[in-house]
């Protein structure tokens, strides 16, 4: 298989989908690699580099996408490059289509084959190639907020940790799982007096073994989230619905009550969001305030940090690639039903359930999408 790696081009962001190591193992499976030119250069690789682990470089976009079979790529294909897509091409990247209408219509009107990273699920039920993102994103969102806190981004003023004698920000923190655990560790180092919520007693038992009595564990009722929320001084938004557009369960309302200067980071903004008042941002522009509350909404926040973004994605990543290149899209997809759960659009049509809810498609499963 021809196997295209195309430079990433949403606002700042620097990873790359497969690493010169990752594209070594590509080559000793026999297949061919082609990379744009500069595609690795947020991470530290020329195209040397690539060459040198015996990829093509190529000059444009354009000629990744007219030529290989499979594209990988971190971030969802951008307008310019969904034109690209060609029927039963094999589109391998994050895609969060649920609060995307655009770019699902543009993949259905492709006919390409769509797999989707975060909805690729394992044995336990967990997100394999959504995990390491979301650890990164995790321990990002306490440095975010913190960064926002201070005075100068609008922020109360306030140092998380405190110092001898003054007290320690207040951060509350929406979600147990990935996200929510990695912003706990983060929280915790930089002395902060945390608050965890989330609605699955599993899930709280879990964090208070982990973390015992350093933090507050609370089941997230409407009341409790409400109370925590106006008391915090940085809310984290950590919430998921495996494929679905995030519930908003902090309302317009409770933010114009929140205090002055508190800050929201909404993890959840792939999926649109779990703030009522969150828009996504970009590296470029993270930030903007409504009600006096600073909000961070950045869409790819693990780009910030390509190098140990890209490793860590590729860790993951690489083997389910290698399955597609292998065996081809159809028999990979088969042969393993938790692989097959990242299949969201094929061949025109949504073959992911809550997707075709979200956006009013006719669903079609995945096995009889791959089958006709």
């Amino acid at each position: 298989m021809l196997v295209g790696v195309p430079k990433e081009i949403k606002n700042h962001e620097y990873r790359v989908g497969l690493t010169p190591s990752s594209i070594r193992e590509f080559i000793a499976h026999g297949h061919k690699v082609v990379v744009e030119s500069g595609a690795g250069t947020g991470i530290g690789y020329s195209n040397q580099d690539y060459m040198d682990a015996g990829a093509a470089v190529l000059d444009s976009a354009e000629e990744i996408f007219a030529t290989a079979d499979m594209i990988v790529k971190v971030k969802e294909p951008q307008a310019g490059e969904r034109k690209m897509l060609r029927e039963e091409q094999i589109l391998f990247t994050y895609l969060h289509l649920a609060p995307d209408p655009d770019q699902t219509h543009d993949l259905v009107d492709s006919g390409a084959v769509c797999v989707a990273y975060e909805t690729v699920t394992d044995g336990n039920g967990g997100l394999p190639l959504l995990a390491p993102m979301s650890q990164v994103a995790g321990r990002m969102s306490i440095q975010a907020g913190a960064h926002s806190l201070e005075k100068a981004h609008g922020g109360r003023g306030i140092l998380i940790g405190g110092v001898p004698g003054v007290e320690a920000a207040k951060v509350v923190i929406i979600g147990g799982g990935v996200v929510g655990e990695n912003a706990i560790r983060m929280a915790l180092g930089m002395g902060a007096d945390i608050v965890a919520l989330d609605r699955n007693v599993d899930v709280l038992n879990n964090l208070a073994r982990r973390f015992d009595e350093h933090i507050t564990t609370v089941y997230s009722t409407g009341a409790a989230l409400e109370k925590y929320v106006l008391e915090a001084d940085l809310v984290v938004g950590g919430v998921l619905v495996k494929g679905a557009a995030a519930p908003k369960l902090v309302s317009a309302e409770m933010v114009k009550a929140m205090k002055p200067g508190s800050v929201l980071v909404d993890v959840a903004i792939d999926q649109g969001g779990c703030f009522e008042t969150s828009h996504a941002t970009t590296h470029a522009d993270p930030i903007y305030v409504v009600d006096d509350v600073v909000h961070y909404c950045v869409a790819n926040m693990p780009g910030a940090v390509p190098r140990t973004s890209t490793y860590a994605l590729n860790n993951v990543t690489l083997p389910y690639g290698l399955a597609l290149a292998d065996n081809g899209y159809k028999a990979a997809l088969l042969d393993n039903p938790w692989f097959m759960e990242g299949l969201n659009v094929c061949k025109g049509k949504v073959t992911y359930e809550a997707v075709a809810q979200e956006l009013g498609y006719e669903y079609q499963t995945p096995k009889d999408a791959l089958m006709g």
